[in-house]
């Protein structure tokens, strides 16, 4: 019998993908629709999302008395709604993939150090984590973002930094059991290098949770690039977001309710689906929930 793990947990989890459940199905169209949008927006939005007519400001929905050039109505400047919303599923994919794999790779790789090493390496990333957790997200998003200038790049890259807490902390967990098995202590008493033990051997073992934590962390992404859009220091004009295209309806929602609402519903929709699939991934990689 080999010394090294052959077959991951993550790789044993996924190989029957049996007895999924109905909404996880609806996930996973839900996920594939938007990334389909995001993909060929040029071709899906009938218009330009930025072509403005004043003279059609206002429009409401197809059904509601709008006409078929306009399905989901047009906004405050003539703006064609549906357009600004597939337009919009690009910003938020984009924010919640940049920022969660920035997230993973700074958390897993300094999980992984601490975990593997302790001492005071163990002692020193763990008091950042514990430093970092112990203030609101919100006030060192609003606080990076008001010293640096919101961008699309500087969005990305401060949710990076920030949210990967939570992966170094798992990872870590894990790491501390996975480095007592048979296999790690016999590859460490060959005289392999420490990188080669944590590449080859424990990260296949804990990437189960770290898979978890990545499909929950997209949807909190982009939750919060919505609101800080939302509040102007999201991804700036001329691009199109739904936190904007809701800050910008919620002065309408007497008269235009469909500027706030289609926003409203394409990022619960997303996160919906996302949610369902990250239980999903959740349940097939804990023993106990199987």
């Amino acid at each position: 019998m080999s010394l090294t793990a052959s077959t991951s947990p993550t790789r044993r989890s996924f190989r029957p993908l049996k007895g999924m459940r109905p909404t996880v199905l609806i996930g996973l169209l839900l996920i594939a629709a938007y990334v389909l949008m995001a993909l060929f927006a040029p071709l899906v939005a009938p218009v330009d999302p930025a072509k403005t007519n004043l003279v059609n400001r206002l429009a409401p929905p197809a059904w509601a008395g709008g006409t078929m050039e306009h399905v989901l109505g047009t906004d405050q400047l003539g703006r064609d709604v549906l357009s600004r919303l597939v337009y919009g599923a690009r910003i938020a994919l984009l924010v919640g993939l940049a920022g969660v794999v920035l997230a993973a790779l700074i958390g897993v790789t300094l999980g992984l150090v601490s975990g593997y090493f302790g001492g005071w390496v163990d002692t020193l990333v763990m008091r950042l984590v514990d430093t970092l957790m112990s203030v609101p997200n919100i006030l060192l998003y609003l606080t990076a973002l008001g010293v640096f200038g919101p961008s699309l790049l500087t969005l990305c890259l401060v949710i990076g930094f920030i949210n990967w807490t939570s992966f170094a902390r798992i990872v870590r967990g894990e790491v501390l059991t996975v480095r007592q098995r048979e296999y790690v202590e016999a590859s460490r008493a060959s005289g392999q290098f420490s990188w080669k033990i944590l590449t080859k051997h424990i990260l296949p073992n804990v990437m189960g949770p770290v898979l978890v934590v990545v499909t929950l962390n997209i949807a909190s992404i982009i939750i919060l690039e919505a609101s800080l859009s939302f509040l102007g220091l999201g991804v700036q004009p001329p691009a199109v977001t739904w936190g904007r295209m809701l800050a910008e309806g919620r002065n309408y929602l007497a008269t235009a309710w469909w500027l706030a609402t289609f926003p409203g519903v394409a990022i619960s929709m997303l996160v919906l689906g996302l949610i369902f699939v990250g239980d999903w991934v959740r349940d097939r990689l804990d023993p106990r929930a199987r």
